[in-house]
């Protein structure tokens, strides 16, 4: 096997014996995006250089015996991540040039860890969009199939692991941008708890929706790779003060007497046959592990997307407002007065997606409509929220499609946002409700292009889902298929 193939803990293994260096995997990996990068688009940014110079020194650090599950393993970062003295673009021509003064908390943790920063990945503009296609640096291709999306927004993220020129990834999840792409790509996407991960340094897009998660090829690197990045913040008001646990100690053991509930709501007749199959033998192969299986109903996911759209607009909106010209980022050239630089400024620097939701946002925050809209969104957001609470009373986990089809082609639903925006209907609840979920692969289509399971958890049960989804994994052959690029 190829060193950029490995995962976390298999490279951990050989790092440790001193079988390879650090500086090693690292060119690997580095020759492999050269080799492969053109095709597939995943990164906007790539940090050799730097890159090389901090294998060296988690070799050094190996060499003292100062080691970690994670120094020296190669990863690369969404492109939200702010990364002190490394560009970052959000994937817009409005901060194309911006390099940022400070790193982000989670990027923070892995480089104390020794984790070695590839590069930058590519993604939809300000994590709007669920096909990597709004990107102002061109749109990313899945690995399995170059006509297809790899999902969106974490889809750089996604389509690196796939391609295998990173061992792990960071992305965030707004409504899905982690664990769609990681469905589409056939690796596993963990969307943590809403306050789990801190959210500093991140660049907002809903300031209430965005939680940042690990893109992994499997569930136990998925496990090592949230307790490096979770736990409390001060620098974050919204990063929760408690106990992180040791996510890998779960990984075994049977499923005896774990409660599975499967939402009606979420297994409807427009579900492509490829993934109803796909979750068929998912709840075969979970009854045979021991799971008991409970029908439950979350009765408003019907309302989730429109909810969804008017408080991620509405916060889009005001979130955005702050990219005028005037401290950071892309300025008009030649506006004759104050007004028209904002309205140049703007109208240059986003794109026509990232336009379309602040026009939305701005809308359902205007006078007159704010409480017919926004307020009205945020009453149908607690009672989603009550959904999954009331669910939980009863089961443990919670098992979905994360996608109703496997990746579409490139350019299929851009000219239809309604579409588009409805590939996120499995995914959008999680992130209104605060609680946490993860994808890992449970099929393929008869095209051949991955097929992800998700499994949704109480508030702070990531241990939960993360035991249940290793049973599984271990059971089945899925997480080992592999793109041929």
């Amino acid at each position: 096997m190829e060193l950029f193939d490995l995962t976390i803990h298999e490279l951990h293994a050989k790092l440790k014996t001193k079988e390879i260096s650090s500086v090693e995997a690292t060119k690997a990996c580095l020759q492999r995006i050269e080799a492969t990068d053109e095709r597939v688009n995943a990164f906007i940014t790539v940090t050799a250089d730097s890159a090389l110079q901090a294998a060296a020194a988690a070799d050094s650090r190996i060499a003292r015996g100062e080691m970690d599950l994670l120094t020296g393993i190669p990863l690369a970062l969404k492109d939200i991540f702010l990364t002190k003295g490394i560009r970052t673009t959000c994937a817009s021509k409005i901060l194309a040039d911006f390099t940022p003064p400070y790193d982000a908390t989670s990027w923070g943790r892995l480089q104390q860890r020794g984790a070695v920063l590839l590069g930058k990945l590519n993604q939809d503009e300000f994590a709007m969009g669920s096909s990597c296609e709004s990107s102002a640096f061109g749109a990313t291709r899945n690995p399995w199939n170059l006509e297809c999306i790899p999902g969106g927004s974490s889809g750089g993220s996604a389509a690196a692991i796939a391609a295998q020129q990173a061992i792990a990834t960071l992305g965030t999840d707004t409504g899905g941008s982690i664990r769609q792409p990681a469905s589409h790509c056939g690796c596993v996407g963990l969307k943590p708890t809403y306050g789990r991960v801190s959210r500093y340094g991140v660049i907002a897009y809903a300031s209430s929706l965005d939680q940042v998660g690990p893109m992994t090829r499997d569930v136990r690197d998925a496990a090592i790779m949230l307790g490096a990045i979770a736990g409390h913040d001060p620098l974050d008001s919204t990063s929760v003060d408690c106990a992180v646990p040791d996510y890998t100690a779960g990984l075994q053991g049977d499923l005896k007497g774990v409660k599975i509930g499967l939402p009606k709501e979420y297994y409807i007749d427009g579900l492509d046959p490829d993934v109803k199959s796909a979750m068929d033998r998912a709840i075969a192969t979970y009854r045979a592990l021991g799971a008991e299986f409970v029908d439950i109903s979350l009765p408003n996911t019907d309302y989730a997307v429109a909810c969804y759209y008017l408080i991620a607009t509405a916060e889009a909106s005001s979130n955005l407002a702050r990219y005028d010209g005037v401290r950071f980022g892309h300025r008009a050239a030649d506006a004759k007065s104050l007004a028209e630089m904002y309205r140049q400024t703007r109208a240059e620097g986003f794109g026509t997606e990232v336009k379309r939701r602040i026009m939305i946002g701005t809308y359902a925050l205007s006078s007159g409509y704010y409480d017919a809209y926004y307020i009205k969104a945020q009453k149908v957001r607690t009672l989603i929220m009550q959904d999954f609470l009331k669910a939980f009373e009863s089961v443990d986990v919670i098992l979905t499609p994360v996608a109703p089809t496997p990746a579409f082609k490139v350019g299929e639903k851009t000219a239809d946002p309604l579409q588009m925006y409805l590939s996120d209907i499995f995914t959008i609840p999680v992130n209104l409700a605060g609680t946490c979920a993860m994808s890992i692969p449970a099929g393929s289509s008869a095209a051949g292009l991955p097929i992800g399971l998700q499994l949704i958890g109480k508030p702070f049960g990531e241990a939960e889902i993360i035991r249940a989804a290793y049973a599984f994994e271990q059971a089945t052959e899925w997480h080992r298929q592999k793109a041929q690029l």
